[in-house]
């Protein structure tokens, strides 16, 4: 068991994410930082998809009531046991009675806390992830509490050795300006020729209404081609007859502060979707803070696959390490 002494700002538990149902409307939530959530559960010789800990910008206080075995990943948020800095990307052991606990965010925004066995919550729609704005999975659909209590799973499936780490050139890391990827389309027919570029040429900073929902960005007006709004559309030039959204894609109500959806955002809607930010840079998205500048960087589809090909690459180095 761990109990939840202090629950930092937003701490969650997730797993891969509830895929497979997003025709019904429910996003499949889940671990943002892809890479750095496997990564966690490989360094503790978990199953994949084992549920993990989410934590957003200030960390918990964890004390845990049996001897464990521990990784975190992602964003630099200085772990330690007992207020003694331990490492992160690498396998540890903490003990019963030990208390976990982070300083204060450095870099990034997001770590991935891994205990060996996995987190063991219900499975909803065939995943622990936790979907906040339904209320459904992880600990009763929300984020840690004081006082909860975590019990940990039997989902270990190879031994690891305590002290591994993975080589440092597979290590991110998070500065404060950052280029994010993108794959035109769906709708971005809507905006003017001039608005296009504008898109790419600026730097836009990331607004204080950055979450699992969506990250809002503030830079200066897109501008729509004029035409006589369809039936189906709303009146607004943003408006367009209802369409699924990709995760990732990117709308713009009204033209202005942009809007990338993510992992808890709604389904469809009637925005337009100008671009949509490929696999890869979502974990990339995932680590980045209120404040911090984004420029956009459009791909072709084939250059999307060739990133997604590097990370999977990636991937399979660190399993070759751990084996």
């Amino acid at each position: 068991m761990i109990k939840v002494l202090q629950p930092g700002l937003q701490t969650t538990v997730q797993d891969i994410g509830r895929i497979g149902h997003y025709e019904v409307g429910m996003p499949p939530s889940g671990a943002m930082d892809k890479y750095a959530f496997t990564t966690s559960n490989l360094l503790v010789g978990n199953d994949e998809n084992s549920a993990v800990l989410e934590i957003t910008y200030m960390g918990p206080k964890l004390q845990f009531e049996e001897d464990a075995v521990i990784a975190m990943t992602g964003g630099e948020i200085p772990p330690k046991i007992n207020d003694e800095p331990v490492g992160m990307w690498e396998t540890l052991e903490i003990k019963a009675g030990d208390v976990l606990s982070f300083d204060f965010v450095k870099g990034g925004a997001r770590v991935y806390l891994a205990v060996r066995g996995g987190i063991d919550v219900p499975v909803i729609m065939e995943s622990r992830s936790t979907y906040t704005l339904c209320g459904i999975g992880g600990l009763d659909g929300r984020p840690l509490q004081e006082g909860d209590v975590l019990a940990i799973g039997n989902e270990a499936r190879v031994d690891v050795q305590i002290g591994q780490s993975i080589d440092a050139s597979l290590i991110p890391t998070y500065g404060k300006s950052h280029e994010i990827r993108v794959i035109m389309g769906l709708c971005s027919y809507r905006l003017t020729e001039e608005s296009k570029q504008k898109f790419f040429d600026l730097e836009w900073q990331v607004t204080p209404e950055a979450n699992r929902v969506g990250y809002r960005f503030k830079g200066e007006r897109l501008n729509f081609v004029e035409r006589e709004q369809p039936f189906g559309a709303g009146s607004n030039p943003s408006n367009v007859v209802d369409l699924g959204y990709p995760i990732g894609s990117i709308q713009v109500p009204d033209g202005v502060e942009p809007i990338a959806l993510l992992n808890d955002a709604v389904t469809g809607g009637g925005y337009v979707t100008i671009a949509t930010i490929i696999s890869t840079d979502l974990d990339k998205m995932a680590q980045i803070k209120s404040g911090e500048k984004v420029k956009f960087v459009s791909l072709t589809i084939e250059e999307a696959l060739e990133a997604r090909k590097e990370v999977k690459e990636k991937l399979d180095q660190i399993r070759k390490q751990l084996i």
